[in-house]
């Protein structure tokens, strides 16, 4: 379908001039500071969007990658009535992103009412890499594009908390029969039948091998590999450590309905403690110093990127 229009384009990365240059922000309300209740929110964004900018121009990785537009663009979501651009980070509050973004489109009055099945599995959200590229240009251009990202290991420890610990029809067959067959010794019939039982030690010899028995997953895929901070010029990053300030901010600089908030409860799992610092210190002490080392080695880039203080 976009063969044509493929052929007849210059090089990937020249696609990106006018996206990367100017840090400028995208349409937007910027009246509400005057109240002064979002004054230190907005000094927030300006100091990481301009953290990103510079990092991005220093570390210069235009020149590194070479990846098609339709490619890079295969994790955002696009919300057309208030032209918001959102891209996904698993394990960073982007159930109840895609919820809002349901509500802001029409499709659900309330995201309270939307299930965990419906917004992962309904396609109600339409990607961006679904248009032809003239659709992909034009909203890349026009519309106000959001990242959310987290502390890369306890994203990491988040996710692997809830695709190991808990029951999961794809992750233990897929997954955890091809760890435990690989990196466990001795392992018995039954783990090796059900794939359940993955110790985090295991799962990180996984992630760490060049020769992975089962390939990467979005879940714990590097935030520089999922959204390309350096090749797309977000106009808002929001942090999960600061989820709902930064949502509910963000929601009313696109001209969100006023009564519609980011919703506070957690999506899977609600009784299980939430993955906190403490939490992955707990995780991090099954691994080896060097294991450890090369954990955060795999997830350098996002550190720097996002100015997150190595553990």
């Amino acid at each position: 379908q976009l063969s044509d229009q493929q052929k007849m384009s210059e090089s990937p990365l020249s696609q990106f001039r006018e996206v990367y240059s100017p840090p400028a922000l995208h349409p937007s309300n910027k009246t509400l500071l005057k109240g002064g209740k979002w004054k230190d929110v907005d000094i927030t964004q300006e100091k990481r969007r301009s953290f990103l900018h510079y990092f991005c121009k220093k570390y210069n990785s235009r020149k590194k990658l070479q990846t098609h537009l339709v490619h890079l663009v295969s994790r955002i979501y696009v919300e057309d009535r208030h032209k918001v651009l959102y891209c996904e980070v698993p394990k960073a509050g982007c159930s109840n992103w895609k919820r809002v973004l349901m509500v802001l489109n029409g499709l659900a009055t309330s995201a309270h009412n939307i299930s965990h099945h419906d917004v992962h599995y309904g396609k109600h959200l339409r990607k961006l890499d679904s248009y032809d590229l003239k659709g992909i240009h034009t909203r890349l251009n026009t519309y106000t594009k959001t990242i959310f990202v987290r502390d890369p290991m306890e994203r990491l420890v988040s996710a692997f908390r809830d695709k190991f610990e808990h029951p999961n029809s794809y992750y233990h067959p897929v997954f955890g029969k091809a760890i435990i067959k690989k990196y466990r010794h001795n392992a018995n019939e039954e783990a090796l039948k059900t794939g359940s039982g993955v110790t985090f030690k295991e799962f990180i010899q996984y992630l760490l091998d060049s020769h992975r028995p089962v390939g990467m997953d979005i879940h714990w895929e590097q935030v520089s590999k999922l959204c390309y901070p350096c090749l797309i010029n977000y106009d808002f990053i929001g942090k999960f450590e600061t989820l709902e300030e930064d949502a509910n901010y963000f929601l009313q600089l696109v001209g969100a309905p006023a009564e519609l908030k980011f919703p506070k409860f957690k999506d899977r799992h609600s009784s299980d403690e939430r993955t906190s610092a403490e939490v992955v210190r707990q995780y991090l002490k099954e691994l080896s110093e060097k294991e450890r080392q090369l954990t955060y080695d795999f997830y350098y880039l996002d550190y720097l990127m996002f100015n997150y203080t190595s553990p």
